[in-house]
C-alpha cells in the first residue's frame, strides 16, 4: 500500500489500443509471462509492441485477453491524446513508453503513448 491510499503494486488492467497505419498496436508489460508467451507471436520487438493485423488476429487476442480479465479502448482518433513538447524538453522517458514514435522530416516527431499521444514540435 502506498501513501496515496491505494495499491501501487496492482497490475493495469485496461489497455489502449491505438490505430497506427491500419494496424492496431499497443504496448502492456504483462506480469504474467505466460500471458506474454501467448502473445509473443504478434509482439514486435524492434517497436517494444504487439501489433494486430488483421480483423482474426485482434478476435483472438481480444477474447484471450477479456479471458485474463482485460479491458480495452479502441483509439482510432488519437487528437485526445497529443501535447506538444519543445525539442528542448527532457521527454526521454515519454518516448520510452511510446506506442509509436516517428520523424516527419526534421520539423516534427510523433509518439503514441500508452495514455498521451505525444506531438513534438521541433522549436
Amino acid at each position: 500500500m502506498s501513501g496515496f491510499g491505494f495499491d501501487t503494486n496492482v497490475e493495469m488492467r485496461k489497455i489502449n489500443i491505438f490505430k497506427i497505419v491500419g494496424i492496431w498496436c499497443f504496448k502492456h508489460f504483462f506480469n504474467d509471462r505466460e500471458v506474454f508467451n501467448e502473445l509473443s507471436g504478434y509482439y514486435n520487438r524492434e517497436k517494444y509492441r504487439f501489433e494486430l493485423k488483421n480483423i482474426e488476429e485482434e478476435e483472438e487476442v481480444i477474447k484471450y485477453l477479456k479471458d485474463k480479465g482485460f479491458e480495452f479502448a479502441f483509439i482510432e482518433d488519437s487528437s485526445d491524446y497529443t501535447v506538444k513538447i519543445s525539442k528542448s524538453n527532457k521527454y526521454g522517458e515519454i518516448l520510452k513508453n511510446s506506442v509509436e514514435s516517428y520523424e516527419n522530416g526534421r520539423v516534427e516527431s510523433k509518439s503514441f503513448y500508452n495514455d498521451i499521444f505525444l506531438h513534438e514540435i521541433w522549436l
